[in-house]
């Protein structure tokens, strides 16, 4: 008898620990708008919008420069006739509960007074991190392709 009583302990316990549930983690999509959401503001110079996408301490690595939301804004205000558009894709996404990666391509058109006057094409990597329930970009990294 005893050794039913063991036996049957072992199986329960056993079937506790295969029925636990591993925490769910949100669609890989979720962080592919957060980052569209980003570049859509910086199109539309939505500031506001681009810091509230973005966490507090927010950087963007790119051509050996580290910049910030308000360096970008800096930078985007002191060329007010100029328009880019940009072109994301080729994502690659890795996501958990509470941060994410991903790399993709950028390519960027610069327009000013309705013509392309430069065009970029980046590799780019970002991270994200869950804030207070809310996905949010933490870190970019664009390298401009030789």
């Amino acid at each position: 008898m005893k050794t039913l009583s063991s036996v049957s302990i072992i199986v329960l316990l056993g079937l506790l620990v295969s029925c636990q549930t591993t925490p769910k983690t949100d669609p890989p999509e979720t962080l592919k708008n957060v980052l569209i959401s980003y570049y859509d503001a910086m199109e539309a110079r939505d500031f506001d919008q681009m810091k509230e996408i973005s966490t507090t301490d927010f950087i963007i690595y790119e051509d050996g420069k580290i910049w910030n939301n308000d360096s970008l804004i800096q930078l985007m205000n002191s060329m007010p006739e100029s328009i880019i558009e940009f072109t994301l894709d080729n994502f690659t996404i890795n996501i958990d509960q509470q941060t994410g990666n991903m790399y993709y391509s950028n390519h960027g058109d610069v327009y000013t007074n309705d013509t392309i006057t430069i065009a970029f094409d980046w590799l780019e990597s970002a991270t994200f991190e869950k804030v207070d329930g809310t996905w949010k970009l933490d870190f970019l990294h664009s390298t401009v392709k030789k």
